[in-house]
């Protein structure tokens, strides 16, 4: 038997905490002193002390605790139940450490604010295009973690599907956004991860095909991770304001990804364009 002291410290619990599992009903002593009233634990005890710190930790009540407890969870169940909340933890990281990135991206945009180099963005005409494509939705434009979690699987399917198709990409990737909002105050845009393609494609492929209209654009080359796009992003709101242009539509920016070094981010070379007005862009032209 194993005092009150010894069971909370092998189990990396208080003796308070052990006192209140008690008086709830999850996890009594294996026997109590009937003069003291002094607490006495089983050693097999500490598997069922276990069990109960693993639930909570999942963020069960202790109320939803003990009934599974009492419900005997298998090991197996509870296993299971612990790589979900893993996998959820690890996702959830992933989330939290691109969101870092953005915040040291922003801190480093505000230092150079004032005297941002716009020399660098080039006026393009950008010819229509047709394109195989996958779609999905993404919480807004200004959510960039959003629109990666459901932009970056895309493409792998995308080639999986032109594949089998027997469908060949003809240029870069490109991505485009569309905004798709489900009523007043939503956000919510359509992320499209798109080839170039060239050929007929047969029904069924899995895939849309659409042709990407021509566009007039201000352009500028994105070197690294698309995490600190928005920096070039408004470089070219700059160039577009100072020169008197105006953007069509939303003024979302197409990207096209030049070269995208897989386990390298830092590498990555994007252009992006965003389309401008055709009228402002004729009536400057003129």
């Amino acid at each position: 038997m194993l005092s009150i002291g010894d069971f909370a410290g092998l189990g990396r619990v208080s003796v308070r905490m052990l006192r209140h599992y008690d008086a709830i009903g999850l996890l009594r002593p294996a026997h109590v002193d009937p003069h003291s009233g002094y607490r006495w634990y089983a050693a097999e005890q500490l598997s069922v002390l276990n069990r109960v710190l693993a639930l909570k930790d999942l963020g069960f009540s202790l109320t939803e605790v003990q009934s599974m407890i009492d419900e005997k969870l298998e090991l197996g169940e509870l296993r299971g139940m612990l790589r979900l909340r893993r996998a959820e933890l690890a996702a959830q990281v992933h989330r939290d450490t691109a969101r870092l990135a953005l915040v040291d991206a922003r801190l480093r945009l505000i230092e150079t604010e004032g005297h941002m180099d716009t020399a660098d963005v080039v006026l393009k005409h950008i010819p229509a295009i047709r394109v195989a494509e996958l779609s999905a939705t993404a919480a807004g434009y200004d959510h960039p973690s959003s629109i990666t979690e459901n932009l970056s699987p895309l493409y792998p399917r995308l080639m999986e599907l032109m594949e089998q198709a027997g469908v060949p990409m003809t240029g870069s990737p490109i991505a485009y956004y569309q905004p798709a909002p489900t009523g007043p105050g939503d956000e919510t845009i359509t992320v499209h991860a798109a080839f170039p393609i060239s050929g007929e494609v047969a029904p069924g492929a899995g895939f849309d095909v659409v042709e990407l209209p021509p566009i007039d654009a201000a352009t500028a080359l994105h070197h690294g991770s698309m995490s600190e796009a928005f920096r070039t992003g408004q470089q070219i709101g700059t160039w577009i304001e100072d020169n008197g242009y105006r953007t069509a539509g939303p003024g979302f920016a197409r990207e096209v990804y030049l070269d995208c070094p897989p386990d390298d981010f830092d590498k990555w070379v994007t252009e992006m364009q965003v389309p401008l007005d055709g009228t402002a862009f004729a009536t400057r032209e003129n």
